[in-house]
């Protein structure tokens, strides 16, 4: 059953401690139920929010480690980075935003291996 979240604020704090605990999904997950509303408003914000679902999830397929884990989170990090520039427009959620782009940063720094082929 799919959940909505309308407190985006919310989200992105539970995203970024999920991130943290190494919980790819179910940061995923706590940040995609705020994208759905955003989405459906056709909110600026809906692009850069799936950026960073897309970004979470893409730690997930290399947590996972199964056949062509690397393949999947090359394309799923293609979202986020096409979207991440938009955090510094998201206005009273910028803050929050920057430090989620700081966790997908380190941890993209921690994955070189398989993120280095991407251009930027």
């Amino acid at each position: 059953m799919l959940k909505i979240n309308h407190n985006l604020e919310d989200a992105l704090k539970a995203y970024l401690i999920l991130l943290d605990k190494e919980e790819y999904f179910q940061a995923h997950e706590a940040l995609e139920e705020a994208w759905h509303p955003l989405r459906e408003s056709q909110n600026p914000m809906r692009h850069v929010v799936k950026g960073f679902i897309n970004g979470a999830i893409s730690f997930e397929h290399l947590k996972r480690n199964r056949k062509n884990s690397h393949i999947n989170a090359q394309k799923v990090i293609v979202s986020y980075e096409r979207y991440k520039h938009l955090r510094y427009e998201t206005g009273e959620y910028r803050e929050l935003f920057g430090k989620a782009y700081q966790k997908i940063e380190t941890l993209k720094s921690r994955h070189r291996e398989v993120f280095d082929i991407l251009v930027s």
